[in-house]
């Protein structure tokens, strides 16, 4: 089967189950993805400018373009999309251009039946490529974000704890900071500690602009804006209670009923109310039992987490079992604040996933 066909059979299926196919244009604003994602998604796109001097790419991925089609032609009015094109992006030992296919439910409020018909199609799109081996790994940032917020960790403190475990390093990886280095520029570290990421990065942005400068040691302002909030986040510690709970929260692992109540005992043990996660994590793993899937089969890893701010819940990879590489096949997750940083009044509940078709055919 080549990637054509493969696009055509999993849209198929797809529409099949009410996700209509839709087509975002291939350039995209550059600002949005940047905004989003950080000055490091800058060195993998490509990028352009139109006429009047305003930076596109190409377009990197699917879910912030069908977002931005989303709200101008639905708002929040609920609807499920399908996908399959190139995308654009620089990835060390592989194409710059590769075919992806997925699909996006955004607006319904069942977030449990939601985030499990999602995986259902991908696994069920995923076989009906051909008989390939595979296994699901999942995680929950609404676990996640729920236990940092129940033991007090402030905001800035938080991005630090997210960063290093995204990173690998866990909560060993939170060392203490350099004094002396953070000595240098403290007044504006302590100008934009605890902001919200965007409007502190704003922040830097203009003072950078009003004393003229454009860019330093071959960094841009957005870039020096960057590592002026990791410095800012580095400035915050955690409290020894903190540390020991996310440690022990870290350890979790298992099938999604063990992870549950490995959850529930810590939470119980730590005097916690993780009451609201733990239940939309049950419910999703019922809805995953009652579409036949085999949940006893499914890893969860309390570590496997997601360093962007719009991730809110549910998250999975796919990889293939005869790869040693890691890389996923499938991934996705729920990302309800996407929409509201994209412009929308509110919240928008969403959840998508996306198939990486050169790694499920073979190519390197």
């Amino acid at each position: 089967m080549t990637e054509t066909e493969a696009i055509f059979a999993l849209i198929a299926l797809f529409e099949r189950e009410g996700y209509a196919r839709t087509e975002p244009p291939v350039l995209q604003p550059a600002d949005v993805f940047i905004d989003l994602s950080g000055e490091d998604i800058r060195r993998r796109m490509f990028v352009t400018q139109d006429a009047a001097g305003a930076e596109l790419c190409l377009r990197p991925e699917y879910t912030i373009p069908v977002c931005l089609q989303h709200l101008g032609d639905r708002g929040h009015e609920p609807s499920g999309y399908s996908y399959g094109g190139p995308v654009f992006r620089m990835r060390p030992n592989e194409s710059g251009e590769f075919l992806q296919a997925g699909l996006e439910s955004i607006g319904r409020t069942d977030i449990p039946a939601a985030d499990a018909e999602i995986l259902g199609l991908a696994l069920e799109g995923l076989e009906s490529l051909g008989g390939l081996s595979y296994r699901v790994k999942l995680g929950d940032m609404g676990l996640l974000n729920g236990l940092i917020d129940a033991l007090g960790i402030a905001p800035a403190a938080k991005r630090r704890v997210i960063r290093a475990i995204v990173s690998g390093q866990g909560i060993a990886g939170l060392s203490e900071p350099d004094g002396a280095s953070q000595q240098e520029h403290a007044g504006l570290l302590a100008a934009i500690e605890g902001q919200a990421p965007q409007a502190a990065k704003a922040f830097v942005e203009d003072i950078l602009s009003i004393a003229g400068i454009a860019r330093v040691g071959g960094r841009s302002a957005g870039e020096i804006a960057e590592r002026f909030l990791a410095r800012a986040a580095n400035r915050t510690g955690l409290p020894d209670r903190a540390r020991d709970v996310l440690e022990r929260y870290l350890a979790i692992s298992g099938n999604p009923d063990q992870a549950a109540e490995a959850v529930k005992a810590l939470a119980r043990d730590a005097g916690l109310d993780l009451t609201a996660a733990v239940t939309v994590f049950e419910e999703r793993t019922g809805f995953m039992a009652a579409r036949g899937l085999d949940v006893s089969a499914f890893s969860f890893a309390a570590t496997f987490a997601r360093n962007l701010d719009y991730y809110t819940g549910f998250i999975f990879e796919v990889q293939n079992s005869s790869r040693d590489d890691g890389k996923p096949i499938v991934g996705g997750g729920r990302y309800d604040g996407l929409l509201e940083h994209l412009g929308a009044r509110a919240p928008i509940p969403a959840v998508g996933c996306s198939f990486w078709l050169d790694r499920i055919l073979g190519r390197p």
